[in-house]
């Protein structure tokens, strides 16, 4: 657990949170869940929560409970929907935009919970379409068509690259793999340039 880690109890036992709020009044608020088997230190989330607080976004960096319990495997996608649900909801998200978002297994929870939580948007990086080689096995159907949302994925992504729609949009990361390690910074200014289009940061 980190310093400024606050625990949340969920269904599916205590979940930390890590909060950092921008200088000035955040104009959103945007919750950010990690993927399978990594965590909320993961290069391209600590990218991207520095880029959004510097324009006032309140970034909220979300651990479900299997993780703070020590297990590399994730619980089944209905245990991280509850968890994610309750992590959501005890922030308490009522008078700024709620963007929920995540990297990989953290993106397609923050994709199938997005509706129920009211979030106004959703940010996906490395979105996993598909498990590696199996394209048929394809997860389109989690990704949201009734708000914005955006994917970052890396045109070297295994799990493939989701396709754009009316509000979808889709940003693929020249060179970058699944880790999306490759130009975090570059990443991150283009979820921002997103937020911003959205009025969802300065």
């Amino acid at each position: 657990m980190d310093s400024s880690d606050q625990e949340i109890a969920t269904p599916r036992g205590p979940a930390w949170i890590r909060v950092t709020d921008p200088a000035g009044p955040a104009v959103s608020v945007l919750v950010v869940g990690h993927g399978a088997g990594g965590g909320v230190d993961a290069p391209d989330i600590l990218a991207l929560r520095d880029a959004a607080t510097a324009s006032g976004v309140r970034v909220v960096l979300a651990t479900q409970p299997y993780r703070v319990a020590g297990r590399k495997a994730p619980a089944p996608a209905a245990q991280l929907d509850e968890a994610w649900m309750a992590i959501v909801a005890a922030l308490g998200v009522r008078d700024r935009p709620l963007i929920v978002g995540g990297r990989s297994s953290g993106a397609r929870v923050a994709c199938r919970t997005a509706a129920a939580l009211g979030a106004a948007g959703v940010l996906c990086l490395a979105f996993p379409l598909h498990p590696p080689g199996k394209p048929e096995k394809s997860r389109a159907g989690e990704l949201p068509d009734d708000r914005p949302t955006l994917v970052l994925n890396g045109d070297r992504d295994p799990f493939g690259v989701p396709a754009p729609g009316p509000l979808r949009d889709v940003a693929v990361r020249p060179g970058a793999a699944h880790d999306l390690r490759k130009d975090v910074k570059g990443t991150a200014a283009l979820a921002v340039e997103w937020l911003r289009r959205h009025d969802w940061a300065t």
